[in-house]
């Protein structure tokens, strides 16, 4: 079984920042990327930031140079840096993680989401 387990978030005044961390567990061949989405009310969710396992990274325009992406791939967590977070940042984020399973299979895996709220 593999899992996705997700901390951080919470409040913060415009400014501010905040960090996200996201574990994978459990038995698999490998892991293809790992990142962050985000979902605002009334909105589709969207890409935040990935990382995939070759290397490459991929930012929302809205975040870059504020959010920074990284991954331990030994301990397999990804870790996203919040700065200078602004109102329009709020939104429960969400973990993703793909990648093959012992078998081969693909997964595909969401985490339950946490929320961060930028708000004076």
């Amino acid at each position: 079984q593999v899992q996705l387990a997700e901390s951080g978030g919470g409040s913060v005044q415009p400014g501010g920042s905040l960090s996200l961390n996201c574990a994978l567990y459990g038995s698999f061949f490998s892991i293809n990327g790992m990142g962050w989405y985000r979902q605002a009310p009334g909105k589709e969710r969207e890409l935040v930031a990935r990382k995939t396992s070759g290397g490459s990274t991929d930012y929302a325009d809205s975040v870059k140079g504020r959010f920074t992406i990284s991954r331990d791939n030994a301990l397999n967590i990804v870790y996203l840096q919040m700065n200078n977070l602004k109102p329009e940042d709020t939104a429960v984020y969400y973990c993703n993680a793909v990648g093959y399973h012992t078998n081969y299979e693909v997964f595909d895996l969401w985490g339950q989401g946490t929320q961060v709220t930028v708000s004076s």
